[in-house]
């Protein structure tokens, strides 16, 4: 129990930073809220098609854990983010996560770049599927392979 304890407390430097942070307000279509701007800051999308998409991103600190490597917090936050992404239509609200399967491979550390790509596997009704490959962007080495099921709303074909 100790050891968790001392895992999980805030140094003084922490604390402040998370002070100075400035949190708006969400407001659908005019600001983005705290998380988006936490969590996604720093994606580079490189190719969006039909049913994929490709981004790189360099690994902030903030994504990391005491050990400096990419947490695996941080690599079931992407799987979400870009799984849902390339299944998102514009003008329908977003899809909710049903289920996400993650085999974490290997480790990152701060300052590496990946690359991340996602595909949709498939789809039937409002179900999606697809799957997210994390890799070393220098490398190739993957990282995490993670299998993401969504659920929402489908276009109308009238």
């Amino acid at each position: 129990m100790e050891k968790a304890r001392e895992y999980l407390e805030v140094s003084k430097e922490e604390s402040e930073s998370v002070t100075r942070l400035t949190i708006h307000p969400h407001r659908v279509g005019l600001d983005c809220s705290f998380y988006e701007r936490f969590t996604l800051r720093g994606i580079q999308v490189d190719r969006v098609e039909p049913g994929f998409v490709s981004c790189t991103f360099k690994i902030p600190p903030r994504f990391t854990d005491k050990n400096g490597s990419l947490a695996n917090g941080a690599i079931a936050n992407l799987v979400d983010e870009l799984g849902g992404a390339v299944v998102q239509v514009d003008g329908l609200p977003m899809n909710v996560s049903v289920d996400m399967s993650i085999s974490f491979l290997s480790t990152a550390k701060v300052n590496e770049e990946l690359e991340i790509t996602a595909r949709v596997l498939g789809q039937r009704g409002g179900y999606s599927g697809t799957i997210v490959l994390v890799k070393n962007k220098a490398t190739g080495e993957p990282i995490a392979e993670g299998r993401h099921s969504l659920f929402g709303r489908r276009p109308s074909k009238m």
